[in-house]
């Protein structure tokens, strides 16, 4: 492949292959009812699963990736915001009320928009899943 990635187009090549694989009765039933969560037919959740799986279809767009590492950076950025206040207290030094609750204030709004892109993100999942753009 010379380093290049590998990439399948949807609609571009006749699906006339067959993998068999082996399921317990249990692991079927959470298979289908997942593929009925996203509307999807089995074989076309499983093809697009497998194919995230193997790197040939990425799990996260570019989008994607860069709003959660973005997200990631704040949420390490208000870590290290807590930890310094937690030594600050531990060493018996005061810390201003202010301080404590300008730290609560950041963390709610970060995991506000952790929340809000986990959201937005499954649903931009499940449409690219389905070929819905």
């Amino acid at each position: 492949m010379n380093g290049d990635s590998f990439v399948v187009r949807r609609g571009t090549s006749r699906k006339d292959k067959v993998v068999r694989m082996r399921l317990s009765a249990d692991e079927l039933a959470a298979i289908e009812t997942a593929a009925a969560a996203a509307d999807m037919t089995m074989s076309a959740f499983l093809r697009s699963l497998l194919l995230e799986g193997a790197g040939v279809q990425p799990l996260l767009a570019e989008e994607d990736r860069a709003v959660m590492g973005f997200l990631a950076d704040e949420m390490r950025a208000v870590g290290a915001n807590l930890n310094q206040l937690a030594r600050t207290m531990s060493s018996g030094r005061a810390v201003k009320p202010a301080d404590v609750t300008a730290n609560i204030g950041e963390v709610q709004m970060v995991v506000a928009a952790v929340v809000a892109e986990l959201k937005a993100l499954a649903k931009r999942a499940g449409y690219r899943r389905r070929g819905e753009g």
